[in-house]
């Protein structure tokens, strides 16, 4: 049986907090929202919880987990070495949505890290989340709180749809404020490499440490979650149309569907129509869009559509790289 718990964030309840922590202490698990989308923490220093958490969420253990601190401090705990463009990175947009990827100390189960070298950390900006941390004493492990490959949840009741049941608390929180994951930046090969887009753009970064390496890098092994298998994706056939001609594009697929199937056209566009369809207007704006899209893919889903459409995300400002790699890997193009 799963523990459903309702915090305000503008109001904290020490003993809700604390009875979450209690969870986590004894190797339990607990959901939580983040400023990002709702994570999946276990005490970062229980194997057997982070194990817990990969068998739950069916995630491949070659796909790394993020640990959460609550204090800058704690970093040195878990990395060898702080570089100093990571600092000011800390310093700068910490707490919130940045992941670094740093080389990490031995005493850190390696579970955490796939049993690479490395380990991925970031800040949450969300205070039922640094109130966890703190309260559980430790660092906390915390993937998205959904099924592997499922759109990650941006609310609690996207949390039970996947795991009630199957995990021990949900702190329901209200809806998270991004709606997509973290910016990872590496710093464990070269110079600082973007290894997944997010909230904070290439742009936030560079202004803050100068140029990055471009590109994802090439390694056998993904250092950061969001690289390797497919994410993001709804259980319905999903196509993501690309091309000046997109309009044109998807009138013909909805033409030759069969009779009778229930297709859904995710548009980013107010001027874009389709007959024969259902059509979700996504939003005009990267940070609407961010919002929205995990939760448009889990709704058209318990819909029971039988295919899902989306326009190319028009280019606006600099959240897009994140929108299109969310996209691309629910379809399955991504890298």
């Amino acid at each position: 049986m799963t523990l459903l718990l309702r915090i305000k964030k503008t109001a904290i309840e020490p003993e809700k907090i604390a009875q979450a922590a209690a969870v986590i202490k004894r190797g339990g698990l607990v959901a939580f929202p983040t400023e990002t989308v709702y994570g999946l923490g276990a005490d970062a220093f229980n194997p057997e919880a982070v194990k817990r958490i990969y068998a739950v969420k069916g995630r491949p253990v070659d796909n790394p987990l993020i640990v959460h601190i609550a204090d800058l401090a704690k970093i040195n705990s878990l990395v060898r070495l702080l570089p100093p463009e990571a600092g000011v990175l800390c310093a700068r947009f910490w707490p919130g949505p940045l992941t670094l990827v740093l080389d990490r100390r031995e005493h850190l189960p390696p579970e955490v890290s796939a049993g690479l070298s490395t380990v991925a950390i970031r800040m949450p900006d969300n205070p039922i989340a640094l109130a966890l941390i703190r309260a559980a004493g430790t660092p906390l492990v915390a993937p998205s709180a959904n099924l592997s490959s499922r759109p990650s949840p941006t609310q609690a009741r996207h949390v039970m749809e996947d795991l009630a049941g199957l995990i021990d608390l949900i702190i329901d929180g209200g809806k998270t404020a991004i709606g997509m994951e973290s910016t990872v930046v590496d710093f464990t090969s070269g110079p600082p490499r973007i290894l997944r887009p997010g909230a904070i753009t290439a742009q936030d970064i560079e202004a803050a440490i100068g140029p990055l390496a471009l590109g994802g890098g090439k390694s056998v092994r993904p250092k950061s979650p969001g690289m390797k298998y497919r994410h993001y994706a709804p259980r319905t056939r999903f196509i993501l149309v690309e091309g000046e001609n997109f309009r044109h594009d998807i009138r013909q697929l909805i033409a030759q569907a069969a009779k009778g199937k229930k297709i859904a056209v995710i548009t980013f566009r107010q001027e874009s129509s389709y007959e024969d369809c259902l059509v979700v207007h996504a939003g005009s704006s990267s940070r609407t869009v961010a919002r929205r899209l995990f939760e448009i893919f889990r709704d058209l889903d318990n819909r029971g559509m039988d295919l899902i459409i989306a326009e190319p995300y028009p280019a606006t400002d600099g959240l897009d790289m994140m929108i299109w790699d969310r996209l691309k890997k629910a379809a399955g193009t991504g890298n």
